[in-house]
This record gives structure tokens, C-alpha cells and sequence, in this order.
């Protein structure tokens, strides 16, 4: 019973945190910037039309941390999350170590290692999933791999569409 709990507490504040970092860019909550915000930052990393790429970013982290929280849909929620951490390390973060606190890509590693962590050994009992039986599908190996994969392929996608992103001056 104890496992339930923390996956749940674990859930909520992973899921709902990557929930409030998709609502920064897509509605600028929380301090964001929003879509023409977020977009103009976009543009400058090469990703055009910016306002495009900042709504898939967003609802990537929005709608893949609101499925983790609910424990729904098994590995979906955490392929949006891989697939939008993978671009946002090497096209923001790697350059700048390990370290979040100089930019690194710490939390991105730790975010992935969560998601992870809940596409492979599930939600727990405290989940939707594992409250519908006919959700038990999402939860077989070849599923959660084969949604992975496709999640890896959506983020190297994003990638090989990237423009050289211009010099700041």
C-alpha cells in the first residue's frame, strides 16, 4: 500500500510540475511568456514558425504532465515528456553542463529518469489506469516501448527541422 502512495505523490508533483511548465508557454502562467513569448525564443533557437513549435513544446509538457498525474494512458504522457526534454537538452541545455543551476540539463535527466521510471513499472493502484481494466493494454512492454520509440522519433523530428539558429549580437 505504501508503493501506491508515494507513485501517487510522486505522480502529482512530477506531472503537475511539467503541467505548469507547459502552461508558462502555452497561456503565460506562472511567469511565462506564452505563445508569442515563448515563439520569439523559439525562432532564435532556429525552430520556425516559432508560435508552431512553442505550442507543441507546451502541450507536450501541459498534456503529457496532466496524463502522468492522473495515471492515464500509460506511456503517452511520459513519450510527450521525453520526446520535448530531448529537444529542449540539446538545443538549450547541453552546451551548458550538467548543473541546472548554470542552465544544465539536470532536471531535464530527472524528469526523463521519472518518466521513465513510470512508462516501465506503471502508476500504481491509485491511478486511472489501473481502474479500467480495458486501459491494461498501455501497460504491456511492447506498447510502452513502441510509444517511447515513437516519442524518441517525434523528438529527433523536431530536431532535423531546426534552422541554424541565427548569431546574437
Amino acid at each position: 500500500m505504501s508503493l501506491d502512495w508515494g507513485l501517487l505523490a510522486a505522480r502529482l508533483i512530477i506531472g503537475l510540475a511539467l503541467a505548469a511548465h507547459g502552461s508558462q508557454k502555452l497561456f503565460g502562467w506562472f511567469g511565462g511568456h506564452g505563445i508569442k513569448g515563448t515563439g520569439g525564443f523559439f525562432e532564435g533557437l532556429g525552430f520556425r514558425p516559432g508560435a508552431l513549435f512553442a505550442v507543441a513544446a507546451g502541450s507536450g509538457e501541459f498534456f503529457g504532465g496532466l496524463l502522468i498525474a492522473a495515471g492515464f494512458l500509460g506511456p503517452v504522457g511520459p513519450a510527450l515528456i521525453w520526446a520535448t526534454m530531448l529537444v529542449a537538452v540539446v538545443t538549450v541545455h547541453l552546451d551548458k553542463g550538467f548543473w541546472s543551476g548554470d542552465g544544465g540539463w539536470e532536471l531535464n535527466a530527472a524528469y526523463v529518469a521519472a518518466v521513465f521510471a513510470f512508462a516501465a513499472g506503471g502508476f500504481g493502484n491509485y491511478s486511472i489506469d489501473a481502474n479500467v481494466p480495458s486501459l491494461a493494454v498501455w501497460h504491456q512492454s511492447n506498447v510502452v516501448w513502441s510509444v517511447l520509440g515513437l516519442g524518441l522519433i517525434g523528438g529527433i523530428a523536431n530536431l532535423l527541422v531546426r534552422r541554424t539558429p541565427e548569431k546574437q549580437s
